[in-house]
């Protein structure tokens, strides 16, 4: 009777909070996107991954975005459970659980939380690499060698998870029991959860974040303003007499690639910007949080951040697509699209070598590879042409 009670007296009071209006219709707007966003995440993620193998990690910036790519599916599938419950207890509130609803709702989002905070972290480490490869372009191959980035990529790894281990622990599977059924469901508890969410709110939600979203910021201003200057340069250049040999600045793939990590770097600011900021303020006005004063305005925030995660994790595809000549030219073959087309440099020792059944030496990997059509082509061409060399 006590707790009919309780309950009946908090639900009066939360339904008289300011901003329940507002938290309701964010709710009805956002709830219904998320899963659609979470399985174009999954699909573009999966997609992101396959290239990049299929391509080669050549370079520590194919490692880092098909870490990155990694990284974002994990955080995609770990967190369906939760959107799945959260979608659930919303839109079908007299859904019959045969469980505590909390096992699909909590017990997958820290792990969920700490796989996005890595590819946070590989984000700000791409936005480094590529402003030491501007600041330090004749060092820059001996200092970030891939086994040095896949060392650090590790070590990332491992203190992010180290950074979460308060909340990776803090629930605990126990059975509860309806006497008056005689049923028993499996249930999550949570332990000491106050303290634990309180150190992870202040070390992983402000602390670390606000310190790697002004090194991303920074990072971003030093590419853009090196993009500009190469601009520049180049304009000032193509006004002048045409005679001169050489290319100032930056070669345009490598301007390519800038602006595609610029663009990654700048979508990671846009969608942390919500979470850093409703995160600050709750650790600043104890009224905006869950339950509190201000409960359904941290509710609308908290909608807005989760939905900005899964933007940031999904759309990195089209950056990719749009930037990146191979990951385009193997998605296009993978779909049936036009192939690009290469001119190749036939080798000098192609013909002499075309009668032999031995594979000609220019048939590798790189500028001398020559396509089964050309060598067939070859064959065919070379005795024909015989006749003529006999009149001559």
């Amino acid at each position: 009777m006590n707790n009919s009670t309780s309950v009946g007296e908090a639900y009066h009071v939360l339904i008289n909070l300011p901003f329940r209006r507002e938290s309701y219709l964010t709710s009805r707007v956002l709830l219904p996107t998320w899963p659609v966003i979470i399985l174009f995440g999954i699909f573009s993620n999966t997609t992101n991954i396959i290239v990049f193998l299929k391509t080669g990690i050549k370079d520590n910036v194919t490692m880092l975005l098909l870490s990155l790519s990694i990284s974002d599916l994990t955080f995609l599938v770990l967190i369906s459970a939760t959107v799945s419950t959260f979608v659930i207890v919303h839109f079908a509130p007299t859904w019959p659980w045969l469980f505590d609803r909390n096992v699909t709702a909590f017990l997958l989002y820290w792990p969920a939380f700490t796989a996005y905070d890595f590819s946070s972290y590989i984000a700000v480490f791409l936005g480094v690499v590529r402003c030491a490869c501007v600041a330090l372009p004749l060092h820059f191959k001996s200092v970030f060698t891939k086994s040095r980035t896949l060392i650090v990529l590790i070590f990332i790894l491992f203190a992010t998870i180290c950074l979460r281990i308060p909340v990776l622990i803090i629930h605990s599977f126990h059975i509860k029991t309806d006497v008056s059924t005689n049923r028993s469901w499996l249930s999550l508890k949570a332990h000491d959860l106050e303290n634990r969410v309180r150190i992870n709110d202040t070390l992983n939600r402000n602390t670390l974040p606000w310190i790697a979203y002004i090194v991303m910021v920074v990072c971003v201003v030093v590419l853009a303003v090196k993009l500009q200057q190469t601009a520049q340069v180049r304009q000032s250049y193509s006004n002048k007499s045409s005679d001169k040999p050489g290319n100032p600045g930056i070669s345009a793939k490598e301007s390519h690639v800038i602006k595609s990590v610029v663009l990654v770097c700048i979508i990671f600011i846009f969608s942390q910007l919500p979470f850093l900021t409703y995160s600050t303020a709750r650790l600043v006005y104890p009224d905006f949080d869950q339950g509190k004063r201000l409960g359904h305005l941290f509710t609308v925030c908290s909608l807005i951040s989760m939905t900005c995660a899964f933007l940031n994790a999904s759309v990195n595809i089209f950056v990719y697509y749009t930037y990146n000549s191979k990951y385009r030219s193997v998605c296009q073959g993978a779909r049936g699209g036009a192939p690009t087309c290469h001119t190749r440099r036939i080798p000098a020792n192609f013909m002499a070598d075309s009668q032999s059944t031995v594979p000609p030496r220019g048939l590798g990997i790189g500028a001398n590879r020559v396509s089964v059509f050309d060598q067939i082509s070859v064959r065919i061409l070379l005795p024909l042409s015989e006749p003529d060399q006999k009149k001559k």
